[in-house]
This record gives structure tokens, C-alpha cells and sequence, in this order.
């Protein structure tokens, strides 16, 4: 059970980053159609993707076996535990706007995937993860015990450019 609910460490950014490209997909998709069953496949990608990584995702299934292996680039590798804790923030977003949708506060849903599109933007296209930034503000508050990631100390190195 404990390999089950394991979560890769390290992570590789390409795959962040198109697993990212889909949930901005899944978001529009929503936003298009304003039904609240285009939710319910974004939760759970959210959902596996904090208790497994990519392992019950199917989103994350299909880039890391399909589309990562085919790309003829350089593959850069991030730590694992910020990279869960964004896929927590995107699990309380998505969760929260199905949950607001059913309560009837349809503008509350639209705000939440509104924003989680526009963290998905960021990681997919500029490789600015929000949710890692946050977890490296926690760890430098003591929020976040630095051993659960002793490479998560210079976030620096992780922003800078993958040919610097």
C-alpha cells in the first residue's frame, strides 16, 4: 500500500509541465461548456495524482508513458515534494469549485477555475510552478520541516532556465 501511495521523487518537469498543458485544457473545457461533470474527471486527476503521482492519473499516465518518452529534449528533474503539494492546491481548487457548483454558487466555481487555468498557464508555459514557490515560502517560514525536502532549500536553481 505504501508503494501505491507513493509520489515521485525526483519529478520530471516536462511531464509537470504537459500534465499542467491538460489541466489548462480540462479548465477551458469546463469553462466552455459550464457543466458540472467536466469537474469531476479534473478532481480526480487531481485527487491521484496527490495519493499516486502519475500511477491512477490518466492524464498523467498517458504524458509520462505516451507523449514525455517522444520529445527529443532535454529532460530536467525537480524535487518531488512541491511538485505534490501544487497538485494539493490544484485538488482544494478544482474540489472546491465542483463543491460550489453543487451548493448553486456558480461565480465562486468560475473564480476557483479561472485561477487554477491560470497556475496551469504558468507551469505549462513559463515553468513557473505557484504551488512549488508557496511550498518554498512555508519551508523558509519553518512550516515545512526542511528534511521533507533538503534539495527544496535553493528554489533558486530550480527557477533558473534548463540551459544556464
Amino acid at each position: 500500500m505504501r508503494k501505491l501511495l507513493s509520489f515521485p521523487n525526483p519529478v520530471n518537469e516536462t511531464s509537470a509541465r504537459l500534465v499542467a498543458g491538460g489541466v489548462v485544457a480540462q479548465g477551458v473545457a469546463f469553462l466552455a461548456v459550464r457543466q458540472w461533470w467536466v469537474l469531476v474527471p479534473l478532481v480526480y486527476g487531481f485527487l491521484a495524482r496527490v495519493l499516486t503521482g502519475p500511477r491512477l492519473s490518466p492524464l498523467g499516465q498517458f504524458v509520462t508513458r505516451v507523449v514525455t518518452p517522444r520529445l527529443d529534449v532535454d529532460h530536467r528533474f525537480v524535487p518531488g515534494p512541491p511538485k505534490r503539494f501544487a497538485q494539493g492546491i490544484g485538488l482544494t481548487f478544482s474540489a472546491g469549485a465542483l463543491l460550489a457548483w453543487g451548493l448553486g454558487a456558480h461565480p465562486v466555481t468560475y473564480v476557483l477555475i479561472v485561477g487554477l487555468v491560470g497556475a496551469a498557464t504558468l507551469e505549462s508555459v513559463f515553468a513557473v510552478c505557484l504551488g512549488c514557490i508557496v511550498f518554498n515560502k512555508l519551508m523558509r517560514w519553518g512550516l515545512i520541516p526542511d528534511d521533507v525536502c533538503v534539495e527544496c532549500n535553493d528554489l533558486s536553481r530550480h527557477l533558473a532556465p534548463a540551459n544556464s
